[in-house]
């Protein structure tokens, strides 16, 4: 018998959704503590203005402490379900890369909370790019070991197959490593301060690429004082922006060719052809949400909106390249 054959956990499963639910909600708390400048609403760190963290009163659950507060105590509970989620993994389950891969989330869980702190101690936002980024790769992570603990997982070796061809399976695995980047490249500009830096769209500054001179740049600060009060933008901010707006574009387009390619070769009630339009779908709401935090001068809730949007995208190319590599692999092994 294989040894990815074995009795399937429903408890253990939906645990493992749970504590993928979770991560994702603790990134939307995220998202707001950004959102609302509240990352240095409490200055201490592990505690809470000199109080146990989970003890910290109720009444002073004010401003952006109550944002930076609920952040803190979302991730310890992220924490303690990804202890037991790994320590369950390593107990009930057969599968030893499993065991290993439940480790993994625990040790991540550890650096993300650790990284977190730092930033708070050393007063380095730089961090929280890392802090991101680390909080995009445990979530993708959790969302595979839910994936791999599903019973479809598990009964799929008995199951007909359509191999999906090598050149679909590339072009997805990049497309999602390239919306990683886009991760990546958002977590920077809201940490330099960057997301209004162009405060229209689709246009910027009124063309298609803004003059980024320091006569322009010095006329662009002029009209944002003068009508806004806001702070000075740099060349740097602007060009990130332009980045960021650019590389949606091309994940919109490998995002739109990936389907395209799913239904052709796949056919559409294929259930990758499926994930693979629902991908589109979630790629289109990314970018009305990206316009809307512009239009909205960066609305608290509509920019959380688009951390969280831009999350699901990242998972979902992830589970459909563990789903389309686990065919193409039985298929392989059962001479299809």
């Amino acid at each position: 018998m294989n040894a990815n054959a074995q009795k399937h956990s429903p408890w253990l499963f939906w645990f493992a959704v749970l504590t993928a639910v979770a991560t994702l909600f603790l990134i939307g708390i995220g998202g707001l503590v950004t959102s609302h400048e509240a990352g240095m609403s409490v200055p201490d760190w592990p505690t809470t203005y000199g109080y146990n963290m989970f003890l910290f009163p109720i009444s002073k659950w004010v401003g952006g402490v109550f944002y930076e507060h609920s952040h803190r105590l979302a991730a310890s509970g992220v924490g303690l379900l990804t202890t037991i989620l790994a320590v369950w993994l390593w107990l009930k389950d057969s599968r030893k890369w499993i065991h290993w891969l439940g480790v993994t989330a625990f040790l991540l869980v550890v650096a993300q909370g650790i990284l977190g702190g730092l930033r708070v101690r050393w007063h380095m936002d730089s961090l929280g790019i890392f802090h991101g980024a680390v909080a995009q790769s445990f979530l993708v992570l959790l969302c595979l070991l839910a994936l791999f603990t599903s019973r479809w997982w598990q009964n799929s070796e008995t199951e007909k197959q359509i191999p999906v061809r090598r050149g679909l399976r590339s072009h997805v695995f990049f497309v999602t490593i390239l919306i990683f980047v886009q991760l990546l490249v958002g977590a920077t500009m809201r940490h330099q301060h960057a997301g209004l830096a162009i405060h229209d769209f689709p246009l910027a500054y009124g063309k298609i690429w803004p003059d980024t001179s320091a006569v322009a740049i010095a006329g662009y600060n002029a009209q944002r004082v003068s009508a806004t009060s806001e702070s000075n933008v740099t060349a740097f901010q602007i060009i990130l922006q332009m980045v960021h707006r650019l590389v949606a574009l091309l994940i919109f387009l490998g995002v739109a060719a990936g389907a395209w390619l799913a239904l052709r070769r796949l056919g559409g009630q294929d259930p990758l052809t499926q994930i693979a339009l629902f991908w589109l779908a979630v790629i289109f709401s990314q970018i009305a949400l990206g316009a809307a935090t512009i239009w909205s001068d960066k609305a608290a809730d509509v920019a959380t909106a688009h951390v969280l949007v831009g999350a699901i995208a990242l998972v979902t190319g992830a589970l459909w390249c563990a789903i389309a590599f686990r065919r193409s692999a039985l298929t392989k092994i059962g001479g299809g």
